[in-house]
């Protein structure tokens, strides 16, 4: 399987789970691209659309380019009524756009799934002069007690993980988001944002379960894993606060 399209076999439930970004985000980043209508903006691995409707509702031209199936037939039924929307089910890293230019070339949580060698360099060229390059995902907010999830119940579901979670592939990717510069952006940024999301124990089990490395934990240790995870959160009053840091980069293309 192509590790960049694992979440796509779950459509449903990751757009039920996975994170949102707050107003906020959205108004900085509209405000530092200067979008709206006569403006063009890219998307790149859109998922269902986490980060899409606050940018179709400026009247930009909008395209995101999506390589899952499942994903890409998701946006079409969630926006396809807006005029501006357009989708292609297309490799970013080898799809020709035929000359078109962005003013705003954005990705939430997708772009780190390209080499730095590929997806810098691509979205540099893809962007007109003083157009906007943008990434944002949303980290665990790493508290000063070493967890993002309130002790002790953190530690309790560590041991948790310690002891079951052996998934036979890890999905590791990582980018250099500060190696922008190489790549000849300019006016780089980097902005933070501080949320929090609140659980019981059948949901943050759901939630879990459509993280990449989680999908394909197998047996005997699936069952034991998220059973452990539900658990812990049932033993502790069945409630969970998760704290999130949305962090959005922003650079420019002279």
């Amino acid at each position: 399987m192509d590790f960049r399209k694992i979440f796509d076999s779950i459509p449903e439930e990751f757009d039920r789970w996975r994170p949102r970004y707050c107003e906020e985000l959205f108004a900085d980043l509209i405000r530092y691209a200067d979008l709206g209508s006569g403006k063009a903006a890219l998307e790149v691995g859109p998922g269902t659309g986490q980060a899409t409707e606050p940018i179709l509702k400026t009247g930009c031209s909008y395209l995101a380019i999506e390589l899952g199936e499942n994903f890409t037939e998701f946006m079409k039924r969630r926006f396809g009524a807006y005029a501006n929307f357009r989708i292609v089910n297309a490799d970013f890293e080898i799809h020709d756009f035929s000359g078109e230019r962005f003013d705003l070339l954005y990705s939430a949580a997708a772009f780190q799934w390209i080499p730095e060698k590929i997806g810098y360099p691509r979205a540099f060229e893809l962007l007109k002069s003083g157009g906007t390059f943008a990434m944002f995902l949303t980290p665990p907010d790493l508290r000063p007690d070493g967890g993002y999830i309130d002790e002790p119940l953190n530690s309790r579901i560590q041991e948790v993980y310690a002891e079951f979670f052996h998934p036979e592939t890890n999905y590791i990717c990582s980018l250099d988001y500060d190696a922008r510069e190489k790549y000849g952006f300019i006016d780089l940024e980097r902005r933070e944002y501080h949320t929090t999301r609140e659980f019981d124990a059948d949901s943050f089990v759901a939630h879990i379960a459509t993280h990449s490395d989680h999908i394909t934990l197998r047996e005997p240790y699936r069952t034991k894993f998220f059973e452990g995870v539900r658990n812990a959160i049932l033993d502790a009053g069945n409630k969970l606060t998760l704290y999130e840091k949305p962090t959005l980069y922003l650079a420019k293309k002279p």
